[in-house]
C-alpha cells in the first residue's frame, strides 16, 4: 500500500467519524469529545485524517454505542490488491 492509499484510508476514516458522530447529534466535534472524555483538538485532528491508535479508536467506538464491524462496515473501500 502506497503512502497516497494510507491517506486516503485516514481520510476515509476521519470523514466515517464524522458521519456517525452527527448521525448521533453532535453537530460539534468539540461537544462529542468533551462530553467523552477525548482532548478536543486531538479528536478533531482524527476527523481530519490524523493517525490513531487502536486503543483510542476502541474508546471511540464504545462511546458512539458501537462495534468495530459496525463501524468498519460503510465508508471503506479495498484500495489494491
Amino acid at each position: 500500500m502506497t503512502q497516497e492509499e494510507i491517506a486516503k484510508q485516514l481520510e476515509n476514516f476521519g470523514n466515517r467519524l464524522k458521519q456517525i458522530r452527527k448521525q448521533k447529534g453532535y453537530t460539534n466535534y468539540e461537544h462529542f469529545a468533551y462530553k467523552h472524555g477525548f482532548n478536543r483538538v486531538q479528536y478533531g485532528r482524527y476527523e481530519n485524517g490524523a493517525n490513531i491508535s487502536f486503543k483510542t479508536l476502541v474508546k471511540i467506538v464504545d462511546a458512539f454505542d458501537m462495534t468495530l464491524e459496525e463501524f468498519f462496515s460503510e465508508g471503506f473501500t479495498k484500495i489494491s490488491d
